[in-house]
Parts: C-alpha cells; structure tokens; sequence
C-alpha cells in the first residue's frame, strides 16, 4: 500500500528510504501536511532536534527524551543507511565526527537534517535532490577540482 501513496515517490527519493522505512516515516508523520506547521515541530516529534537546558553560567544541549520512539528508530537507520548511499550525508557526519561529535550524536544530527529536508519535500511535493539538499562549500568544490 506504501508504494500507492502519492507522498510514497518523495519519500523513497530520500537516500537510506527503502519500502520499509519509508512506509515507517509515513506511517508515523501521517500525510495530513496541517499537522506539522513547521519544520521544527516535526524535528521535535521525530526526537532529532536538541533540548537546550540553560541557567545562569550554565547551558546544556542534551537529546530529546520524549519523543515518537519508533519514528527515532527509523530515522537511526535512516541516517546510517544514507552515509554509503549520499556523498553529501557522509561529508555532513564526517564533519560532525571532526567537530567532536560522537558517532550517535553526528546521526541524529544528520537525521535532523533529513527530517527539515522531508519537511519541504512533503510541502512543496518536490523530490530529493542531492545538490541542493548538501551544496559544497567553496573550499570543498576547490579541493575536489585539484
């Protein structure tokens, strides 16, 4: 039934959505486009976006512990299943990783960003597209040219 949704096409084009976990992501965020009236809303329900705790001298960026665990899970798989699939998505944890993140958190970082991309996909009803979604940066775009 997943592959006769009309949203189906624009969430397989996603790299690391297969049938499964396609059919998991759009059982889970629904296909009602109202119920979610931002990208953040929906990055909160998912579970990848950070709770930041602040008080006084102190602030903390912790992960979000309440949240649609199976919808978590999924984007999880997501995430790794996408760093052999998208040159953009691996470029995007290994820049996590090198900036100190651990291995789980650089994933829910690279799903968090999936999930605001899925966000305007669903919106506009446009597909991935890897340029777009990861631009190089310049320095990247030179490095790659020598």
């Amino acid at each position: 039934a997943f592959e006769e949704h009309p949203d189906a096409p624009v969430i397989r084009s996603f790299p690391g959505l297969a049938a499964l976990t396609g059919a998991r992501v759009l059982a889970e965020i629904g296909d009602d486009r109202t119920r979610f009236a931002t990208a953040g809303s929906l990055k909160a329900y998912a579970g990848s976006a950070p709770v930041t705790r602040a008080s006084g001298k102190s602030c903390k960026v912790m992960s979000r512990k309440v949240k649609n665990q199976r919808l978590a899970a999924v984007g999880y798989v997501w995430a790794f299943n996408s760093l052999t699939r998208s040159t953009g998505a691996r470029a995007h944890y290994d820049r996590r990783r090198a900036a100190g993140d651990h291995h789980v958190a650089a994933q829910r970082n690279l799903f968090n960003r999936f999930m605001s991309m899925l966000f305007h996909c669903l919106q506009t009803g446009h597909t991935y597209n890897e340029t777009i979604a990861f631009p190089q940066a310049p320095a990247e775009v030179q490095a790659a040219a020598a």
